[in-house]
């Protein structure tokens, strides 16, 4: 296979009759995944209780014959049990983000983000399906300092948030080994594009950005802006979650870092879309995030080794991406 054959997902192939459960599906990642999989041509049942997902995300979809939506909580057993029947792939996105607002509420995520994922992972058990990935987070570096992140190397946990993400890494590691089910956990780092809500308190930070400059607005950063992150674009995320559907048996049962390996400084990059948006606003710098990492860059060999990730979506030509959409869609 010659290695432009290899960069991306668009060449994978799956049997034709392949049925995707996307948990999560009316979500930033989760609706991108299920556009993804339906213009390749297979089945996607889009499970979603839009809590955070947005009935907007997919829309486009429901008149598409192999779209089907299960409105439903993967808190819920037995809704988990009825929407993997008969799939092959589940790709677990259904989950709450942020770290501040797990902080603010622990139980919450408890419920959502563990005992969601275990019900999701279970029902997977009980149907028979081929492979479960599901998202992690490179908060589960926690206070590591070492850089860039690499799997193997975690620190303290600094918040509910990675504390979740991090029982479901075990659960997963368990659910491989006990019963024979592949799992795959996806630590994303910051993955940013299209759909990814602008508002709200908790809305990430380059669509944030990006609305307040459209408004004219000035944007606050928290702390210096000399914090580093390894951007992520969104058609890097769909590649990892379509080869760890094909990746072997061996690489199951383990974590792996989704990130395209680059280093960006928040101030550098409020400055980029600044320039791109024709903007000359001053940003406010505001007091730093608890339980924020001050930098997070990824090593991305173990996916690529094991499941053949070859992001090709570098930072600079994904924000171009994300503006335009932005400029349309806002």
């Amino acid at each position: 296979m010659s290695y432009k054959q290899n960069v991306g997902y668009k060449n994978l192939e799956f049997d034709r009759d392949s049925i995707f459960l996307v948990t999560g599906g009316a979500g930033f990642i989760g609706s991108n995944l299920c556009e993804a999989l339906l213009d390749m041509g297979y089945q996607v049942r889009c499970m979603d209780n839009f809590s955070t997902g947005k009935r907007e995300n997919i829309e486009g979809f429901l008149h598409n014959k192999n779209f089907t939506l299960i409105e439903d909580d993967i808190r819920n057993y037995g809704g988990c049990l009825v929407a993997c029947k008969g799939v092959d792939y589940v790709l677990n996105q259904a989950a709450w983000g942020s770290v501040p607002r797990s902080i603010e509420m622990p139980l919450l995520y408890e419920e959502i983000n563990i005992r969601g994922t275990l019900n999701m992972m279970e029902a997977a058990r009980q149907q028979g399906v081929k492979k479960f990935v599901y998202a992690s987070s490179s908060s589960v570096y926690g206070d590591h300092p070492v850089l860039p992140k690499k799997e193997g190397q975690e620190g303290e946990l600094l918040s509910p948030y990675a504390l979740t993400k991090r029982v479901d890494e075990e659960y997963g590691k368990l659910y491989t080994k006990l019963y024979g089910l592949d799992t795959y956990g996806l630590r994303y780092f910051n993955v940013f594009g299209r759909r990814q809500d602008p508002d709200g308190a908790y809305a990430a930070v380059i669509p944030k950005f990006i609305k307040q400059l459209l408004n004219d607005e000035q944007p606050t950063i928290n702390g210096d802006g000399k914090q580093s992150r390894d951007f992520t674009y969104i058609e890097n995320v769909i590649e990892a979650n379509l080869k760890a559907c094909l990746a072997s048996s061996e690489a199951a049962g383990q974590a792996f870092n989704v990130a395209y390996g680059g280093r960006e400084y928040l101030i550098d990059i409020y400055y980029v879309l600044c320039k791109a948006l024709g903007k000359d606003i001053e940003p406010i710098f505001g007091p730093d995030r608890p339980g924020d990492i001050k930098h997070s860059n990824a090593d991305i060999s173990k996916a690529r080794e094991l499941l053949g990730y070859e992001p090709e979506w570098s930072f600079e030509r994904g924000i171009e991406a994300a503006i335009e959409w932005y400029r349309e869609n806002l």
